[in-house]
Order: C-alpha cells, then structure tokens, then sequence
C-alpha cells in the first residue's frame, strides 16, 4: 500500500480537474491511501528566491503560510499525482507556486518515488499539452521518479464536460492499475 497525494491545481469546485482527480482517487484507493489536496483550499504565497530556506534551520521558509501543512503531507507521500487545468499552455498559477515552493532543501526529506500527472483544456490543439509535459519529463528525470502515466483530457470547456467522453475511465484506471 502506497501514500499518494494528488495535488488540485483548480479553484473551480466540482469543476473538470476536481472530477478527474476525484476518479483517480477512486481507482487508486481500493489498493492505497490517497489525499486530495486542492489548492483552492490552501493560503500559499509564491517563491520569493530569497533562499532563507538554505540558511535557516529545518529548512523554513521566511514566508508563514500554509505551505507547512502541504510540506507535512508531502514528506510523507510515495506518489504525488498532479492535476491541472491548462491555462495559456501552462499549469493554474495556484499550483505552479505551489510547485515553486518545493524549491527548497527540505525536499530531500520526501520519500515521493513516482509521479502521475492529469490535465484538461478547453481547446482541442495537438500541441496543447506539450509544454506541461515537457516540464513534467524534465522533472521525471531530474529528481529520478518514476512516470506513473498521464491523463490528458481536451475540448473540455464547460464544468462536467469530462463527464462525458473517456477521460474519466482513464483517470480511474490509471489510479486503479498504479500498483501493477
């Protein structure tokens, strides 16, 4: 049984991303311990690069969020999975600083072995996606993780849009097929 920890980059509730991620959730905890995180309901300032956190003890941060809390989660979390509407070909601002924050030694004290990611858009281009999974194979490799898979989802502008079309059976049996 593996700790995952699914990181919520949407601030709609009930919208495309949460839907997706709550599949995921679905398939993945018949066999694991799973958390949703949502962004939404965090307080997390972005990285301001002052590097406090090289300097001070236990690696804190200079900033008092609730960066903490996500801290604590991750430090325990096998798999992170990383869900995220597309914005301008990019990942929501709220999970990039999020993500921007993890820019910290206190990192070397996550014992994360793989990783999954989830998008969805609105628009239909070929191309849409490749920005984010460019960085996503680039941070693969840097940190040494193993790739999970993907769930990408297109087309899907209206709230519930992933209801209809495959992209929920896929996020559920990518969480459902992790183990194997």
């Amino acid at each position: 049984m593996s700790r995952i920890v699914v990181l919520v980059g949407s601030v709609r509730k009930g919208g495309n991303t949460e839907l997706l991620a709550k599949a995921f959730a679905d398939g993945a905890g018949q066999d694991n311990e799973v958390e949703l995180l949502s962004v939404a309901d965090y307080n997390v300032h972005p990285c301001i690069g002052c590097n406090y956190c090289y300097l001070s003890e236990g690696s804190r941060c200079v900033q008092q969020d609730d960066m903490v809390k996500i801290y604590d989660m991750l430090r325990q979390a096998d798999t992170v999975i990383v869900a995220s509407p597309v914005y301008f070909y990019g990942i929501s601002a709220q999970l990039k600083a999020l993500i921007d924050r993890l820019h910290t030694p206190m990192r070397n004290e996550f014992h994360i072995k793989s990783l999954g990611l989830i998008l969805v858009g609105a628009a239909e281009l070929p191309d849409l996606f490749d920005p984010i999974v460019t960085q996503y194979r680039m941070i693969l490799r840097f940190f040494g993780l193993k790739d999970v898979g993907m769930v990408l989802v297109s087309g899907a502008r209206e709230k519930g849009a992933v209801l209809s079309g495959d992209g929920m059976k896929r996020a559920y049996d990518l969480g459902r097929n992790l183990n194997q």
